[in-house]
């Protein structure tokens, strides 16, 4: 990922493989944007315009699907990328006492990011494990039949994996 805000310092050569491939591919933007949010681990403004230019889409249509669809991001995320369910059975099973857990513990609501930038804490309508609720993912990994204590283990595991990666 590139080290960087929206600020116009991403190294926008890092898409143009992408744009090589795709640009001229009809119905590819998603597919672009997708590969630009890999990269970059979010779609800062300059990439977007980017996008515009070198596929000659209009900057309008680039940022108009980018916020149409959910799984793009417009700010960078931390490390840890927590997707908490909050489909019909999670939030029967509590949870809404899961995200004031993690908001006691890292101090962040929905949307946001620890001052750290080690977790990102997202709200998400579903995440298809109705019979492990209440449930979250951190990045790939999948936590189920979640109580306020096992997502403070978890939280305070991931923390700890954090550390000793920064030390070695």
């Amino acid at each position: 990922m590139s080290n960087c805000c929206s600020c116009g310092n991403n190294d926008l050569t890092l898409l143009n493989e992408t744009l090589e491939h795709y640009a001229s591919v009809p119905g590819s933007l998603i597919t672009i944007l997708q590969k630009a949010q890999g990269i970059y681990g979010y779609l800062p403004a300059d990439v977007l315009n980017y996008i515009s230019d070198k596929t000659g889409i209009p900057a309008a249509k680039v940022f108009g699907v980018a916020t149409f669809y959910t799984q793009f991001r417009f700010k960078p995320v931390g490390k840890y990328l927590i997707m908490l369910c909050q489909g019909t059975a999670c939030h029967v099973n509590g949870s809404l006492m899961l995200e004031k857990t993690i908001f006691d513990t890292l101090g962040i609501k929905d949307g946001e990011t620890t001052a750290d930038g080690l977790f990102t804490l997202k709200n998400v309508a579903c995440l298809g494990c109705c019979s492990l609720s209440p449930v979250m993912m951190v990045n790939d990994e999948t936590y189920g039949n979640l109580t306020p204590e096992k997502v403070r283990q978890i939280l305070a595991h991931l923390r700890e994996e954090a550390e000793k990666e920064a030390q070695e």
